[in-house]
């Protein structure tokens, strides 16, 4: 499996090998222990989650607070997504700044995502199933949004507002400026 570092260091691209030949492929899709090295620090993902959601849906962008602040590592299975990190440490030097990648059932990306970001995707394919490890379990105290449409974050879903399906919680978020930010959570590339 490769890493590659993003604009914001943190937010690294999985790229694994994949072995195909007539018959189909294999990928071997996590390694915690080569992940864990890359990184520098342990992760200790506790679930998976699964979803597939049709053209549109576009789901964040969310992110829970401490204790419950999760690490995620993001894969689709099926179809076409553009993944998007926000930076939401408050004092780091990307505050504020965004990362999107776009995930697919052919390319097998994975985006890992730390404590400290927003998250969200917009599927842009008919279909698409949508997999991802967590490192803390859901905790409706602790979830918060920030408006996937904020200006100041300046976004480009590659997909028309007219397009786009959102949930009610998600039509409700709050403005960046007006977020929750994570306090004393560093970049270790800083």
């Amino acid at each position: 499996m490769e890493f590659i570092r993003t604009e914001i260091p943190d937010v690294i691209i999985c790229e694994p090998k994949v072995f195909g030949d007539d018959r189909g492929y294999f990928v071997e899709t996590f390694r915690q222990d080569k992940l864990e090295d890359f990184v520098g620090y342990k992760i200790g993902f506790c679930q998976d989650n699964e979803s597939k959601s049709s053209y549109g849906v576009l789901r964040g962008l969310h992110y829970q607070l401490a204790p419950f602040a999760q690490t995620k590592l993001v894969r689709v299975i099926e179809g076409t997504v553009l993944d998007v990190a926000v930076d939401i440490r408050n004092g780091s030097k990307t505050f504020g700044k965004h990362v999107t990648v776009e995930l697919t059932g052919e390319n097998k990306k994975q985006v890992l995502i730390p404590r400290g970001f927003a998250h969200g995707f917009v599927v842009l394919s008919e279909v698409a199933t949508f997999a991802y490890k967590v490192d803390n379990y859901y905790s409706p105290e602790c979830d918060r949004g920030i408006a996937f449409n904020d200006a100041s974050l300046n976004i480009d879903w590659k997909l028309p507002m007219e397009k786009m399906k959102l949930s009610d919680k998600d039509t409700k978020q709050p403005l960046f400026k007006d977020a929750e930010y994570f306090e004393n959570l560093v970049s270790l590339y800083e």
